[in-house]
């Protein structure tokens, strides 16, 4: 009896000892991140790669800049030297008639050390240059703005998506807690003896098809959060939650005449055209600077002398003007920036129509589907009525159940057109917000979200 007691007791110590065990070793769960639209956005500028790509560009520019500003710069440097050696004097021609001087003189010592500096005082082919770099750099940090606010409205785009998927999968699950519902209220009349078979039946096979559609809405929920994970720099396999709910925030049209002129001075993409331009018309200045002559002063001191200790100081200072009396080179580097310009006007003036058209197409959807909301919020209030009475109509035995899952159909269809309208018109607002400029926060006000 002891023995059987002990077994017990060593046999339920090591079960609660191998539970404890697992329960410490199994891996954590890892808890959901709640993700805002705005986090969304912000993981999503720091993750990308054309945004990361973008902010180099401007970074490697810098460097041009200071390149191209040390040519007005001093530039000093210093160079000391001793050598040993010995000339032949026939060889540089020097010799003295009537007496007799060596071919080879030496070996001697020479010791210098030595500072030189230059200075350009006219140089306007390096000052547009520089100005032109400068131009240049302004224009790609614009360039690194304006792929910002794509990839805002690319992140805002997929956390919609998300939204929608959410908000049906939420009204698959509410269909089918109403079928099952149905399908109780069948089977307990089918009992009574006041339903028939085919009731239940029917019941049971509206059931079965909401279940297909939740499992197909569910699977398309999570498909999208992979893809919303992927795009903000996360591990597709990061647990996900959306903080923020589809919803309709109404929004007033303004006239679009007044924001095309506002977007063009916001648009990051089309003030980065016009900067480019700018850079091109000091490219041309440099370019016509080639011809023009360039003043400029140098000179050096420093120690010079047979030996270290006899050394002595000597230095050199002198002006310089240089001239281009020939250049063919200059000719074509115009011919090629005259090309450019053109090229950025035609650029310039079709972004100004695409801004434009931008807009207004931004406004026209977004009337549409405030109207279109209007209709399908009506459309949901029908067919709730409709389902209610045609539920109490079966409830009450004065029908079958056809017309209940006729009314649960209708149901379906009038909040699908719920969801794909506000979901087009918060859409239409985040195109608004890119067509405008400053989207992040374009779209955090159109959002609600101060």
């Amino acid at each position: 009896m002891k023995y059987r007691i002990r077994t017990a007791v060593f046999l339920l110590s090591a079960g609660l000892a191998g539970a404890l065990l697992a329960v410490m070793t199994a891996p954590a769960q890892q808890a959901p991140v709640r993700l805002t639209l705005e986090d969304a956005i912000h993981r999503a500028l720091e993750a990308n790669l054309s945004v990361l790509e973008a902010r180099t560009r401007a970074e490697e520019d810098q460097g041009t800049e200071a390149r191209s500003q040390a040519a007005l710069l001093p530039r000093v440097s210093a160079q000391t030297y001793a050598n040993y050696q010995n000339r032949d004097l026939r060889a540089f021609g020097i010799s003295v008639p009537g007496l007799p001087l060596p071919n080879v003189v030496g070996p001697f010592s020479n010791y210098d050390f030595r500072i030189y500096a230059q200075q350009n005082l006219l140089d306007l082919g390096s000052l547009h240059t520089l100005r032109a770099s400068q131009r240049a750099l302004d224009a790609d940090r614009l360039t690194e703005q304006d792929a910002r606010d794509l990839i805002v409205r690319v992140a805002a785009s997929l956390y919609l998506n998300a939204q929608s998927a959410e908000a049906r999968t939420q009204a698959a699950q509410s269909r089918v807690t109403d079928s099952a519902t149905l399908l109780k209220l069948a089977q307990d009349r089918h009992d009574a003896g006041t339903a028939t078979g085919v009731d239940v039946l029917r019941a049971q096979v509206q059931l079965a098809n909401d279940k297909q559609v939740l499992l197909e809405d569910g699977n398309q929920f999570k498909q999208s959060l992979l893809e919303l994970a992927r795009n903000l720099g996360m591990s597709p396999g990061t647990p996900l939650e959306l903080a923020e709910p589809l919803r309709y925030l109404s929004l007033d049209q303004p006239a679009p005449d007044a924001l095309v002129t506002s977007a063009l001075i916001s648009r990051a993409d089309y003030e980065s055209l016009a900067t480019q331009r700018e850079t091109l018309l000091e490219q041309q200045r440099a370019n016509r600077a080639r011809f023009y002559p360039k003043v400029s002063i140098n000179g050096n001191v420093g120690e010079l002398g047979r030996s270290i200790g006899g050394v002595a100081t000597t230095g050199l200072i002198q002006g310089q003007i240089d001239f281009t009396i020939f250049d063919r080179d200059r000719e074509g580097e115009a011919q090629q920036l005259a090309a450019r310009l053109r090229r950025i006007d035609d650029q310039i003036d079709d972004l100004r129509r695409g801004v434009d058209e931008d807009i207004r197409a931004a406004l026209l959807n977004l009337d549409s589907a405030a109207q279109q909301v209007e209709v399908a919020v009506e459309g949901q209030g029908l067919a709730k009525r409709e389902l209610q009475e045609a539920q109490d109509r079966f409830q009450a035995g004065t029908a079958n159940n056809v017309e209940v899952v006729t009314a649960q159909d209708e149901l379906a269809r009038a909040e699908e057109n719920y969801i794909l309208a506000v979901s087009s018109h918060v859409d239409a607002k985040y195109a608004l917000a890119r067509a405008l400029g400053d989207t992040e926060k374009n779209i955090r006000k159109f959002a609600g979200n101060p």
